[in-house]
């Protein structure tokens, strides 16, 4: 039995306190020197967020009774190059956005420069916390950082991604070039979250293959989401500027598809994801339960 909303929700909120908290511990205090570093780097972590690809790691870490100790840090390291992606995917040169999570972007704030900057020691400080994560992990961590630098970069990877997608339009898109977009740009991030968390455990191949089926589905169903709600949502919900996928005739779903068409997409991926975990039986329940809470959340 799927897990309700609300309990979800809970679900949720309780682990991403054990991400904060964990976050804090990584993050230098604001006031170390160079202390204009570390308040651009803490402002856009701490903004708000899901926390959804930490959580993510946790979650397939548990599955295969994982580490807890270790599987909150590498997860919490993995908020740290979400973050990075979003600061720059802001800037002027690339979405030219002035809100993110319901604050002024990082660029707004701190100048274009400090921004470019402050992505780049997150995405660092990433790596080392991931490369220290803890006494008999080498071997997998080391795996860990593969997985993670194939997803960021140009190989059907976040980087790959982003410059697909800034050299499409809406007249230019079809749905294979759609899809790639993204593919790369979030779901090869998500596929990342729930395979790095497995092998950080005994997960065996059978295991990596069912849950990079679930991160692979749910990657393209949450960004599929969030092209709806770039229509069908509020500003005051998603804490970003609506409608700018329309005014910058980027390529989505909805506009490909229509919006119809585009749920019944999302629906059909997440059903597909909660299958590939059917083997796990009620060990599954709260990946499954997320699955099916990413395409209904409103924000």
């Amino acid at each position: 039995m799927v897990l309700s909303t609300e309990a979800i929700r809970q679900h949720l909120e309780q682990t991403r306190a054990l991400v904060d908290a964990e976050l804090e511990r990584i993050l230098p205090p604001a006031e170390e020197y160079p202390p204009s570093i570390h308040k651009a780097m803490r402002y856009s972590v701490f903004a708000g967020g899901k926390r959804l690809r930490p959580i993510l790691c946790l979650e397939a870490g548990r599955l295969f009774s994982g580490d807890e100790k270790i599987l909150l840090r590498v997860g919490s390291a993995l908020e740290l190059i979400h973050t990075y992606s979003l600061i720059h995917d802001d800037l002027p040169a690339l979405d030219n956005d002035d809100l993110r999570r319901g604050k002024p972007t990082s660029h707004v704030v701190f100048g274009e420069a400090a921004a470019i900057l402050t992505g780049d020691a997150l995405l660092t400080l990433a790596f080392e916390a991931i490369a220290g994560a803890g006494d008999g992990a080498a071997s997998r961590t080391l795996q860990v950082i593969q997985e993670l630098a194939h997803a960021i970069g140009t190989l059907r990877g976040m980087v790959g991604g982003q410059v697909v997608d800034l050299e499409t339009t809406d007249s230019t898109s079809d749905s294979a070039r759609l899809e790639y977009i993204h593919s790369a740009k979030t779901g090869a991030f998500m596929r990342a979250a729930m395979r790095s968390g497995a092998i950080l455990t005994d997960a065996n191949q059978d295991d990596l293959t069912r849950v990079t089926a679930y991160g692979e589905k749910i990657g393209l169903a949450f960004q599929i989401a969030d092209d709806l709600l770039d229509v069908l949502g509020s500003q005051a919900e998603l804490g970003k500027t609506i409608g700018k996928d329309e005014q910058q005739h980027k390529a989505t779903y909805p506009a490909l598809h229509g919006i119809e068409a585009s749920q019944r997409i999302a629906s059909r991926l997440v059903e597909e994801a909660c299958e590939a975990l059917k083997p796990y039986g009620a060990r599954a329940r709260i990946l499954q339960g997320i699955a099916h809470y990413l395409i209904v959340r409103s924000s």
